[in-house]
């Protein structure tokens, strides 16, 4: 008699090849661009972005993000219009020195991954879904450290995070648009 047994491997019977990464802040930016007397976008960016990731490129499902930007690292190339950024009209920085992202869940798009997480501005936090494209695979980097990157972008409402602050424009409008686009350009170091 000849038996033979037959193996199949599932997708959640795959061992997991989770690995913790970290964000590299000298390589990493979140940009953002918003209407300006709607006419033109002003662009700026936060300098100060830190975060980990546990990612398996097999189960990318599986992805858990958690990152803060320190609110006060905010730069339009203006220091007046940063100073009043800083300020209690806009992102209160006194009283609210970070801006956090903690992922709830993540779903294949296509090539990229759609990250749904809370986003937390003012103290105010909202559901919003970071979509994720060019996901490179590991590098090895001169030194010996293993990085990977990415780059997602999503929409927010300023209003929606308690960021009301704006003026009437004698000719009709505001002086600055409710819609605010972001995008984070990230490249992570694998850890242990």
């Amino acid at each position: 008699m000849n038996t033979t047994t037959t193996t199949t491997t599932t997708p959640s019977a795959v061992p997991s090849q989770a690995a913790r990464w970290t964000i590299d802040p000298a390589h990493s930016g979140v940009s953002f661009s918003v209407r300006h007397m709607m006419i033109s976008n002003v662009r700026g960016e936060f300098e100060g972005v830190a975060g980990d990731v546990t990612y398996d490129p097999r189960r990318p499902e599986a992805t858990q993000v958690s990152a803060t930007i320190d609110a006060a690292s905010i730069r339009t190339r203006n220091d007046e219009r940063d100073a009043h950024l800083r300020s209690a009209d806009f992102l209160d920085v006194a009283r609210h020195p970070a801006i956090s992202f903690v992922s709830t869940s993540v779903r294949r798009r296509g090539d990229g991954l759609d990250v749904v997480g809370d986003l937390t501005i003012r103290g105010v936090s909202r559901e919003v879904t970071l979509a994720v494209s060019d996901l490179s695979g590991e590098h090895t980097d001169p030194y010996g450290n293993r990085r990977l990157g990415a780059t997602a972008a999503t929409k927010i409402r300023r209003s929606d995070f308690g960021v009301s602050f704006n003026a009437v424009l004698e000719t009709g409008g505001v002086l600055v648009g409710d819609e605010i686009a972001i995008t984070l350009d990230i490249q992570l170091i694998k850890q242990g």
